[in-house]
C-alpha cells in the first residue's frame, strides 16, 4: 500500500469520526414539583436568609471544640478512605479505557544468523514484510526467518528467492529495527469514544459519591458529639435527682420509724429512688457507646477536651433557615449528581451496543529498517514499511449483539429510575427538616415552659408535705412530674439542634470552599 493510501484512509476515518451512536441525553424532569413546601406546617423563610448550600461546616458548626473533631474524622475516618480510594480506582479505570482512542506503538528489533541462504532469504522477506518468510524453489534448502509485522509479504519474497538460489555453506546475517502499531481500531461509530465516555462519567459518579460521603459524615460526626454532649447532661440531671430521692427516702425512713409516716410511703419514695439509680447506670453505658461510637466516626480516639459536658442552650450552628428556595437546589446534591453521571453513563452504553452492529475496521502498520550488517542497519535503502487495514462485519451472531442493546437500553431506564428516586428521596428529606423546623421553636419554648413549671411545682408540693398541708404522695408525684419534664428539656433541645444539622446535609451543605472535583472531559 502506498503512503498516499494511507493517507486517504486516516482522512476518510477523520470525516467519519463525528459519527454517534448515543442517543441524545436529556435530563428527565417532573419528579419533583418545582418548589419546595409552603405554608402550614412549613416555616415562614426570611428574605435576607443565606443560602445554606454555600455556608461551609467551619462556618456553620459554631463550637470549636466539634469543629476540632469534624476536622480529625475527616482526616481519620475509614469510610471516607474508602470512597477515595473508589476515586482512584475510577480514574484509572477512565485512563485504561481512554487509551484506547490513540494507538499504542511498539518498538522491536531482531537479528538472525544462519548458514541456509534460503532461511536468510526467507528471514530478509519476514523482515521486510514483518512476518515469516518460507523459502521454496529447486534449489536444495529451506529456512524459516524470524520478524515482525504480516506473514503474507515475507513469504513471497521468500517464495522468489527460492526459485533462484540452490543451497549455501556460508554463514549469513540480518538485523531489523521497526516502529510501529497492531490492530488499532478505527472508531468510525462511536464505539470507543462512547465506551470512553461512559468511563469517564463512572468516574465523575465516584467522585460525587466521595462528597456525599463527606457530608454525610460531617453529619453524622455533629449528631454524635451533640448525643453525647445530651446524655452528658441527663446523666448530670439523673445524678442530681438521685440526691433529692434519697433525701427523701432517708425522711420517710424515719418518720416511718417513728410512726409518722405509713410504710407504703417509705417504699414509694424508695422507688423513685431506685428508678434515678436504674437511669444513671443506663446512662453511664450509653456515654461510653456515644464516645466509642464518636471514636469510631473519628478513626482515632477523641481527646477529653474536644467532649462536651452538657447541651445547655448555646447554639452549636448557625440558625441559617433557607430563604424561598427552587426545589432545582436538589440538583446540586452529590447524591444527585452522582446518579446523574451514571445515567450519562448508561445513555454512552447504548452508543457502544449500536455501533457493534457495524464495521469495525482496525490498522496494523510498521515503520523500519533492515540490513545484513549492523553497522549499515540505519543506511541508506534499508527502508522498509507495512500497512496492514483489516474489517470485521457481524454477520450471524446468536443474538449476543441484540442482547448487549437490550441490556444497555435496561440498563439506561433503571438509571433513569434511580435518579429520578435520588432526587424523590433528596426532597422528602428537605421537606420533612422543614417541617420539624416549623415547629420546633414552639416545641422548645413548651417544654421550657413546662419543665420550669414542674420545678416550682416540686418545691411548692414539698413545702406544702412539710408543713403538714398535702400528703406526701402529691409530693412524690410532683417530683416525678419534674423530672420527667427536664429529661424531655433536654431531648428537645437535642431534637432542634440535630434539626439544623439535617437541614444543613439535606440541601448539599457542608462542601462550601472545598476544592471542587474536576476532571479532563
Amino acid at each position: 500500500m502506498k503512503s498516499s493510501s494511507i493517507l486517504a484512509a486516516l482522512a476518510l476515518t477523520s470525516a467519519l469520526a463525528g459519527c454517534n451512536m448515543a442517543p441524545k441525553y436529556e435530563r428527565p424532569t417532573g419528579a419533583v414539583p418545582l418548589a419546595l413546601p409552603k405554608g402550614g406546617v412549613y416555616p415562614r423563610a426570611a428574605s435576607d436568609a443565606p443560602d445554606v448550600t454555600q455556608i461551609g461546616w467551619r462556618d456553620f458548626f459554631l463550637d470549636p471544640r466539634l469543629r476540632q473533631v469534624i476536622e480529625t474524622s475527616l482526616a481519620n475516618n475509614r469510610d471516607l478512605r474508602v470512597a477515595a480510594a473508589n476515586v482512584l480506582q475510577a480514574r484509572a479505570q477512565y485512563r485504561v479505557q481512554r487509551s484506547a482512542i490513540v494507538p499504542t506503538t511498539g518498538v522491536t528489533g531482531s537479528a538472525t544468523y544462519t548458514n541456509n541462504l534460503f532461511g536468510a532469504i526467507g528471514a530478509a522477506g519476514g523482515g521486510a514484510g514483518g512476518g515469516t518468510g518460507t523459502g521454496t524453489g529447486t534449489g536444495t534448502g529451506a529456512g524459516v526467518g524470524t520478524g515482525t509485522g504480516t506473514g503474507s509479504t515475507g513469504g513471497g519474497t521468500g517464495a522468489a528467492a527460492g526459485g533462484a538460489v540452490g543451497e549455501s555453506s556460508s554463514n549469513i546475517q540480518f538485523y531489523s529495527a521497526n516502529v510501529g502499531f497492531s490492530a488499532f481500531e478505527l472508531d468510525l461509530f462511536g464505539r470507543v469514544r462512547n465506551l470512553n465516555r461512559a468511563a469517564l462519567e463512572q468516574y465523575f459518579a465516584t467522585e460525587e459519591a466521595q462528597r456525599s460521603t463527606r457530608i454525610s459524615l460531617i453529619a453524622e460526626v455533629a449528631s454524635a458529639w451533640l448525643q453525647l454532649a445530651a446524655d452528658q447532661e441527663q446523666l448530670r440531671l439523673s445524678r442530681e435527682t438521685l440526691k433529692t430521692f434519697e433525701e427523701t427516702v432517708r425522711l420517710t425512713s424515719a418518720q416511718f420509724r417513728i410512726g409518722v409516716a405509713s410504710e407504703l410511703e417509705a417504699r414509694q419514695a424508695e422507688t423513685n429512688y431506685q428508678a434515678a439509680r436504674n437511669d444513671i447506670a443506663t446512662l453511664t453505658a450509653q456515654v461510653a457507646r456515644d464516645q466509642n461510637a464518636l471514636n469510631l466516626l473519628a478513626g482515632t480516639t477523641i481527646a477529653a477536651e474536644q467532649l462536651p459536658a452538657s447541651i445547655g442552650t448555646v447554639a452549636f450552628t448557625r440558625d441559617a433557615l433557607p430563604g424561598d428556595v427552587s426545589s432545582a437546589v436538589l440538583l446540586r446534591r452529590p447524591d444527585v449528581l452522582q446518579a446523574e453521571h451514571q445515567l450519562i453513563a448508561q445513555n454512552a452504553n447504548i452508543g457502544a451496543a449500536r455501533a457493534a452492529f457495524f464495521p469495525r475496521i482496525s490498522l496494523t502498520a510498521t515503520i523500519g529498517t533492515i540490513s545484513s550488517a549492523l553497522s549499515g542497519l540505519f543506511g541508506g535503502g534499508t527502508f522498509n514499511y507495512n500497512a496492514a487495514p483489516s474489517v470485521q462485519l457481524p454477520l450471524f451472531d446468536g443474538g449476543r449483539n441484540a442482547g448487549n442493546l437490550d441490556y444497555a437500553k435496561a440498563s439506561r431506564e433503571a438509571a433513569v429510575a434511580t435518579y429520578e428516586k435520588a432526587i424523590q428521596t433528596a426532597f422528602r428529606e428537605v421537606a420533612d427538616a422543614l417541617a420539624q423546623r416549623g415547629t420546633i421553636g414552639e416545641q422548645l419554648s413548651a417544654q421550657g415552659a413546662r419543665a420550669n413549671a414542674a420545678s416550682v411545682a416540686a418545691r411548692l408540693s414539698d413545702a406544702r408535705y412539710r408543713a403538714g398541708v398535702d400528703s406526701f404522695l402529691t409530693s412524690l408525684d410532683a417530683q416525678r412530674t419534674a423530672y420527667s419534664a427536664q429529661q424531655q428539656l433536654v431531648t428537645t433541645r437535642l431534637t432542634q439542634a440535630n434539626n439544623l444539622i439535617e437541614l444543613y446535609r439535606a440541601l448539599g451543605g457542608g462542601l462550601a470552599g472545598e476544592a471542587p472535583a474536576t476532571a479532563d472531559r
